[in-house]
C-alpha cells in the first residue's frame, strides 16, 4: 500500500526542479504544485488505478516506474508505461471516464500526487504546466488511439492466421504431394519412351498413343467420386488389363486420370500385342504425369490468389496515403481470408456490388479492416447451419457509397444495442473478443468523413458505413 513520503517541503521543490517534463516551469508554480500535493512511496505491485474505476488523482513521478495493462484476448498485456520524468494518472481538461486498465508500479516509486479537486485552482496559478499537462494528455491519447489501432489490427490478423494457414496448408500439400508423385511417374514416363522407341511403331500408332497420353483421344471421366465408384473403375480397367494380359499395376493410374475402357479397346486394335503393355504404361505414365503437373498449376494458383488477396487486404505494398479504393475488391480479398471461418460454420457469404460502383478514397488498408471487423462479427452471430451473410453496395445520388453488411443471425440485443460501439464493450466469451474492433470500426470510417450505424432485430442485423464518393 502507498504510503506517505517523509519530506520538507523544499525537498519537494527540489525534486520538482530535477523532473524532467516539469522542471523548467517558473518556481512559483513548483511551489503550489508542492503546497497542494503529497509526496508518497509505491511498493513493487501497488496499485493506484482500478480498471474500470474513475482516476482521481495525477502522479508526477520522481523515482521508479509502473505500467497500464489492459485485458487482451483472456491475457493481461501493458498497453502504456510511464517511468521517472513522466506525469500520470488523471490530468486536467481530460474527458477520461473511467480507466482502460489497472496500473500498478513496476518498481518502487515516488511521486507527488495531486487531487483532481486542485486542478480548477491549478489551471489558474500554474499556467505553464497546465500547458505542459495537456500536451501529455494528447501525446497520450494519441498513443492510446494508436495503440488500440494496431491492437485491433493484430486481433485482426490473429484471427485470420488460422484460418489463412488452413487455406494455404490445402494447395501447398497438393503441391508437395503431386512433387513427390511426379518425380517417380517422369521416371516410368522415360523408361516406357524409351520401350516404345525400340518397338518401330508406326505413325498411326505413335500418334494415337500421343494423343491418349494428352488425353485428347477420349473424354476425360473427371470430377470428384466416391470411394466406392473408384474401386468400381479399377476393378473395370483391371479386368480388362487382365483379359489382355497387360501389367496390371496400370490400373490404378489410368481409372484414376480417367481413361475409359472403349478408350483401351481402341489402343489394344490398333497396336500389335507384343508392343500393348508397353503402350499402356506409356499412356499411363503419361496421363498421370500431365494431371500432375495440372494439380500443381491449380495449388500454386490458389496459393497466388491468397497472397494477392492478403497484400491487397493489409496494403502491404501501399503507402499510408489515400488513394481510390475499389470496394468490392476490398470485400472479396476479406471474405477470401475469412473464407475459412465461413466454411468451417457451412455459412452463405453473397456479394452483390456492380462493377461500375464509384471509388472512395482510403487510407491503406483500413477499410478492409472495417470489412474484417464487420463481416467476422457476422460469421460469429451465424447459427451453426442455414447461416447467410449479403454484402452489398450502391451509390446514393452519386455523392455516397453505401456498403450494407446483412446477416440472419439471432440479432443484437436490444439493452446491448446502444453500446456496441463504446471501446471495450463486448458480448463475446472471454479471450475471444477486445472490446475494440467496433470502435475501431467507427473511428476508421469517421476518419474517412463517413458514417456507420446498425438496424438489428432476431433473424436479421444490418450495419451500413456510409462513404463519399472521391472526386
Amino acid at each position: 500500500m502507498p504510503r506517505t513520503h517523509p519530506a520538507t517541503r523544499d525537498e519537494v521543490i527540489q525534486l520538482l526542479l530535477a523532473h524532467r517534463t516539469l522542471g523548467d516551469a517558473p518556481r512559483e508554480e513548483l511551489e503550489w504544485l508542492a503546497d497542494h500535493g503529497e509526496l508518497r512511496d509505491y511498493e513493487i505491485g501497488d496499485v493506484f488505478i482500478q480498471p474500470d474505476a474513475l482516476p482521481t488523482e495525477m502522479i508526477i513521478v520522481f523515482a521508479g516506474d509502473g505500467a497500464v495493462y489492459v485485458e487482451r484476448g483472456g491475457e493481461k498485456k501493458k498497453f502504456l508505461e510511464w517511468r521517472a520524468g513522466d506525469v500520470t494518472g488523471m490530468l486536467p481538461y481530460s474527458r477520461m471516464k473511467k480507466a482502460p486498465g489497472v496500473s500498478k508500479t513496476e518498481h518502487p516509486l515516488l511521486g507527488l500526487v495531486i487531487n483532481v479537486s486542485c486542478f480548477r485552482e491549478l489551471t489558474v496559478q500554474c499556467p505553464v504546466v497546465t500547458e505542459r499537462l495537456v500536451h501529455i494528455m494528447i501525446d497520450r491519447a494519441r498513443q492510446f488511439s494508436a495503440t488500440d489501432w494496431q491492437l485491433d489490427k493484430l486481433a485482426s490478423l490473429g484471427r485470420l492466421s488460422a484460418g489463412l494457414a488452413h487455406e494455404l496448408n490445402n494447395p501447398a500439400s497438393a503441391v508437395a504431394r503431386a512433387a513427390r508423385t511426379l518425380v517417380d511417374k517422369l521416371a516410368k514416363a522415360e523408361a516406357a519412351a524409351r520401350e516404345l522407341g525400340a518397338l518401330n511403331l508406326g505413325e498411326r500408332e505413335i500418334t494415337l498413343i500421343d494423343n491418349m497420353r494428352e488425353g485428347n483421344a477420349f473424354p476425360r471421366m473427371t470430377g470428384v467420386f466416391s470411394a466406392i465408384e473408384r474401386a468400381d473403375r479399377e476393378e473395370e480397367v483391371g479386368e480388362w488389363l487382365d483379359a489382355h494380359g497387360a501389367d496390371p499395376d496400370t490400373a490404378q493410374s489410368l481409372s484414376e486420370n480417367g481413361v475409359p475402357v472403349f478408350a483401351l479397346d481402341d489402343l489394344a486394335r490398333a497396336v500389335p500385342d507384343e508392343a500393348l503393355d508397353t503402350a499402356l504404361r506409356s499412356v499411363a505414365a503419361g496421363v498421370t504425369t500431365r494431371l500432375l503437373a495440372e494439380d500443381i498449376e491449380r495449388a500454386a494458383t490458389r496459393i497466388h490468389d491468397l497472397v494477392g488477396a492478403i497484400k491487397r487486404f493489409t496494403y502491404m505494398d501501399r503507402a499510408t496515403v489515400r488513394e481510390p479504393a475499389d470496394i468490392s475488391q476490398g470485400v472479396s480479398d476479406t471474405i477470401a481470408v475469412l473464407g475459412s471461418k465461413a466454411k468451417a460454420k457451412s455459412a452463405s457469404v453473397r456479394i452483390d456490388i456492380p462493377s461500375d460502383l464509384p471509388k472512395v478514397g482510403a487510407y491503406g488498408g483500413e477499410l478492409n479492416q472495417v470489412w474484417s471487423n464487420l463481416i467476422d462479427n457476422a460469421l460469429d452471430a451465424l447459427p451453426e447451419q442455414g447461416g447467410e451473410i449479403t454484402v452489398s453496395a450502391r451509390p446514393d445520388n452519386n455523392a455516397r457509397v453505401v456498403v450494407r453488411i446483412a446477416d440472419n443471425g439471432s440479432g443484437i440485443p436490444a439493452d446491448v444495442l446502444p453500446r456496441i460501439f463504446d471501446p471495450f464493450f463486448t458480448t463475446k466469451p472471454m479471450g475471444q473478443g477486445t472490446g475494440l474492433g467496433l470502435d475501431i470500426s467507427r473511428r476508421i470510417v469517421a476518419s474517412h468523413d463517413g458514417t456507420i450505424d446498425v438496424d438489428s432485430k432476431p433473424g436479421k442485423t444490418e450495419f451500413r458505413v456510409s462513404l463519399p464518393v472521391l472526386k
